[in-house]
């Protein structure tokens, strides 16, 4: 058997059982995304209706579509420019999303509209203090980074970072509402394990943890 049809009946084995690259193995490569799907879901009046805060999850895994269609709607890119689908201060873009799974934790690149290993660990028991966190498939952390945001004060950067990621979460919860799936935000998080765990810097703040699954039946 050639390298070529090993590989290719592989990529097809994954297809017919629905593995997911990103949910169901440990990943060590930068991982492209499937293009983000920009039609469908549910009109804007009846996501905002539906929108609601869920402490309660399935632990059934997110497909790779409805996770590049998740990540692109928080804050992808959604212009030639390089804007994205949330507003930042001084176009800063100085949040970060980290996407945290059963197989690791990743921080999405926008631009790439791709996927970044930095912990290959199952840290879900990290994601917040109660029991539900560890139980979503996936809990996106918003990470600002203090170091982007140009000559603004301590001030500044302390309540225009929040805010910046309000919106985003915002993003996320529509998005949600939209796809039928349960989401929470939370600012209970166990920061200085996560700080340790991810490797950041003294200028990165943890603002906020989001989970996302299927509703628990």
């Amino acid at each position: 058997m050639t390298r070529r049809l090993g590989v290719t009946l592989c990529l097809i084995l994954s297809c017919v059982l629905g593995i997911s690259a990103v949910g169901y193995t440990q990943v060590s490569k930068t991982v492209q995304l499937l293009p983000a799907q920009m039609e469908g879901g549910k009109p804007l009046m009846q996501a905002l209706k539906e929108r609601a805060t869920t402490r309660a999850f399935s632990p059934e895994k997110l497909p790779d579509q409805l996770l590049s269609n998740l990540l692109w709607a928080a804050f992808g890119v959604n212009r030639s420019d390089g804007r994205r689908t949330a507003p930042s201060a001084s176009n800063w873009q100085e949040v970060d999303i980290y996407v945290m799974a059963a197989n690791g934790v990743f921080v999405y690149e926008a631009k790439a509209h791709s996927l970044t290993p930095v912990a290959s660990e199952d840290l879900r028991a990290l994601a917040g203090t109660q029991a539900f966190a560890k139980e979503a498939p996936v809990t996106l952390f918003f990470v600002a980074d203090y170091a982007r945001m140009g000559k603004a004060t301590q001030e500044q950067k302390d309540f225009l970072a929040p805010a910046d990621t309000g919106y985003i979460s915002q993003n996320v919860y529509l998005f949600c509402a939209s796809e039928g799936l349960a989401t929470g935000v939370r600012a209970s998080i166990d920061r200085p394990a996560l700080v340790k765990a991810l490797k950041l810097r003294p200028d990165q703040k943890i603002i906020l943890a989001q989970s996302v699954g299927y509703p628990k039946k």
